[in-house]
């Protein structure tokens, strides 16, 4: 399974990022480009303690809906609506410049992904506590998700 514990998917997903485009057509969703990076910049720093998240979950996301998200080989299904708090048309970060914008979710991934990063304390908006394997996953498949929604 793809996962940011591996230097190859981490450059991969990098990579992916670095050739979308501002103007990038998606593929679902209603968000742009430009706002997806910033969604995506805005969830990890929710994980990593930038960005308050209020709790949202319930029994069933904490138990088997996480594990079905990280485990199943599935892609994750388009539309699911994201917490107000990481939706840039709500109470996420506004889009500024874009190369900017790449630049920082570039670095957070990055961090994200370093050895030794510790988790403790981080809780998932859905799915709650999750173990630093968990986390790796989920920001791998986070990243795939948004990513594939404008073709790269």
């Amino acid at each position: 399974m793809k996962s940011l514990c591996n230097r190859e998917d981490t450059e991969e997903v990098l990579r992916r990022l670095r050739s979308l485009k501002e103007d990038s057509a998606r593929r679902w969703g209603r968000m742009t480009a430009h706002q997806a990076v910033c969604h995506l910049s805005d969830s990890f720093k929710a994980v990593t303690g930038g960005k308050e998240v209020e709790f949202a979950g319930s029994f069933a996301t904490r138990t088997f809906v996480k594990w079905f998200a990280l485990r199943v080989p599935l892609r994750w299904p388009k539309g699911v609506p994201t917490r107000p708090e990481v939706d840039q048309e709500k109470g996420g970060t506004r889009p500024s410049e874009f190369a900017r914008d790449v630049a920082e979710l570039a670095s957070l991934v990055e961090e994200f992904a370093s050895e030794g990063r510790e988790f403790r304390g981080s809780l998932h908006p859905v799915f709650g506590e999750m173990g630093a394997g968990d986390w790796l996953r989920w920001g791998y498949l986070h990243m795939d998700h948004h990513l594939r929604q404008f073709g790269v």
